[in-house]
């Protein structure tokens, strides 16, 4: 009668293996350290290493070890002030040539890392990370998008053979488009349909063969909302590159945007990933001598002065430019033919066409990339900051068109780290405008240790009391029901771990809750099988009512708690979603060891027992 399939003893076996081997790597604690990492043209090699352990030995600093892992330098150190202070002495011992920044080294072995083990990820309240606040240049994405109606404008009225002297942009935020007096009324009536049709959002004003257009309020609000909501968009997929687990990037007022990134201590990398500007646009070479144009300032009016990077020399580039970074759909960091750094581009639709109706036109002429980046400044004015943005453009390409191409090809010119770092850029999106770090908070992992300490206290404690309770209340069966609820905390320890679930401190309230609804089932299950023996029931046929009876009040409670955690998962944001996320796999887990893990300890325990009259229940 007390029997249970051994096929179930096997699967037992095998996930409490797996837990075992998963969990495990959460024994093993990070390493305060310190990441260097190498700006343009600096390198990483023995000799550096040599450097930085002399450096902080002739200051005093003891350290673990000192080696290159994963293209940078980690100092590993004892503790958290050895990893200030080595940040200190080597941030003004290696000057710019390199970027020092906080880390956490892991220290889970390799055999582990090799089978995927990785320690649970922990949120930013237990681990540290940072707080960013930056305030987007709102003016710079209207500076930005009236650019695009002036040159939109010009190539209606050029592609339709409608003569003008000038398109103007205005500071109130209109466009004035000066025809040529050659243009009769029927010409001028054209050309306003056309532009109605193009630009539809825009009002009309004729005055002769002066056209004024200007751009609504509504739509210069509109532009300024959309700058943040995409700028948002971009910041996710940046921060998603980074691979930083349960990030939180959310609107605070009119113009500013809030980043935190658990984990995070690198602080350089990560603002440098989040605000960067960085972008390309492709541009036809005009013909001229860029040198002679200068000094005689008789520029050609379609043309605007750049420099090249590599040698600083000047060169005329045509103001149209044929495609930008908006228009790239992908972009991955290559090799090309000669074995040199390079960025593989993919195009939408509409940059494809206009580089295969430029390139159908142009084989054998040259075209120019143009690295285009928005460095903020801060001055202070009058006592108080005032954010500005830079622009820096430089050409980092020229090469001659050898053939017909459009939505795929590659841009040189960029050294390995840049192209790296460009191509994940162009993959996650352009900002619609510049943003400013106003604040930036490192939450230290001193304030996480703590928090961690005491969630993992609290649990611990919850815990401990339980198993003695169910001991001393319900004896043999309370120790397999401790057992139970071990290999439940066992279970749950190793899928958070496994699918790279973010802890947070409110995961750590969900924990307890699941082991509270744990102990719940045990208890259903416990006083089942009491009430059987009351009724005099045989005690093997009292564990197998127990458990049969028990088992559906089990799945109903259970299931209206996972339901709970669904809805909070998924109408939650951060704290709740780390809630819900313990609370889901703590139920689940616990529906596994309440009804089959204790089951099966049972069964081991008491079916062996032929003349079995009582049971220590």
């Amino acid at each position: 009668m007390l029997e249970f399939p051994r096929w179930k003893y096997f699967l037992i076996l095998i996930i409490l293996a797996v837990s075992a081997l998963y969990a495990l790597p959460n024994v093993y604690q990070k390493d305060p350290s310190v990441q260097i990492t190498a700006n343009r043209g600096a390198a990483l090699d023995d000799a550096l290493r040599s450097r930085v352990a002399a450096d902080l030995a002739q200051q005093g600093v003891q350290v673990k070890g000192v080696a290159l892992e994963g293209g940078s330098l980690m100092v590993r150190l004892h503790d958290l002030d050895a990893q200030t202070r080595a940040a200190d002495v080597l941030r003004g011992d290696l000057g710019e040539n390199y970027t020092v920044a906080l880390n956490l080294a892991s220290t889970v072995p390799d055999w582990l890392d090799n089978l995927g083990a990785q320690p649970m990820v922990l949120g930013l309240d237990l681990q540290g990370g940072v707080h960013f606040v930056l305030q987007v240049d709102q003016p710079a994405a209207l500076e930005k998008r009236m650019d695009a109606y002036v040159e939109e404008v010009r190539v209606t009225l050029r592609d339709n053979r409608i003569g003008y002297q000038s398109v103007e942009r205005r500071r109130d935020h209109s466009i004035v488009a000066t025809l040529s007096p050659s243009n009769d009324a029927e010409a001028i009536a054209k050309a306003r349909k056309l532009l109605t049709t193009a630009q539809p959002t825009l009002t009309q004003t004729l005055s002769g063969h002066q056209l004024t257009l200007q751009v609504p309020e509504s739509e210069l609000a509109q532009i300024a909302t959309g700058a943040i909501e995409q700028n948002i968009t971009t910041l996710r997929n940046r921060v998603n590159e980074l691979g930083v687990s349960e990030p939180i990037i959310q609107r605070q007022g009119n113009d500013r945007v809030v980043v935190q990134l658990p984990g995070v201590q690198d602080t350089a990398a990560a603002k440098r990933m989040i605000g960067a500007t960085a972008t390309l646009e492709y541009r036809a070479v005009v013909e001229g001598n860029a040198a002679d144009a200068l000094a005689t300032g008789r520029i050609p009016p379609e043309a605007k002065v750049y420099y090249r990077r590599d040698s600083g020399e000047p060169i005329l580039l045509n103001k149209r430019v044929i495609v930008t970074g908006d228009q790239m759909v992908g972009a991955q960091s290559t090799m090309d033919q000669n074995g040199q750094p390079a960025v593989s581009v993919t195009l939408n639709s509409v940059g494809g066409q206009r580089m295969f109706d430029f390139t159908s036109v142009s084989v054998n002429k040259p075209m120019a990339v143009v690295y285009v980046e928005y460095l903020p400044e801060v001055k202070i004015v009058d006592g108080k900051e005032v954010h500005s943005t830079r622009v820096k453009e430089e050409v980092i390409s020229v090469a001659n068109i050898n053939g017909v191409f459009g939505k795929q090809f590659q841009t040189t010119g960029l050294a390995k780290p840049e192209a790296d770092e460009l191509a994940r850029q162009l993959k996650s999106g352009s900002l619609a405008a510049p943003m400013t770090f106003i604040e930036e908070r490192i939450v230290g992992p001193s304030l996480g240790k703590e928090n961690v300490e005491r969630g993992v206290t609290a649990v611990l404690y919850a815990f401990l009391f339980t198993l003695i309770f169910f001991t001393v209340y319900y004896r043999m069966f309370g120790v397999l029901t401790s057992m139970a609820l071990l290999f439940n905390l066992l279970i749950v320890v190793a899928v958070m771990s496994l699918f790279e679930a973010t802890m947070t401190l409110p995961g750590f309230a969900g924990l307890a809750l699941s082991i509270g609804l744990s102990v719940d089932a045990n208890v259903l299950i416990n006083e089942r099988i009491r009430e059987e023996l009351r009724a005099g029931v045989p005690p093997k046929a009292a564990i197998v009512a127990g458990y049969e009876k028990a088992g559906g009040t089990i799945l109903d409670a259970n299931l209206t708690a996972i339901i709970a955690g669904v809805a909070l998962y998924a109408f939650g944001t951060g704290p709740l979603k780390g809630f819900a996320v313990t609370l889901i796999v703590g139920v689940l887990a616990s529906m596994f060891t309440a009804i089959t893990v204790s089951r099966a300890l049972a069964v081991l325990v008491y079916s062996r027992r032929k003349k079995l009259k009582s049971l220590a229940i």
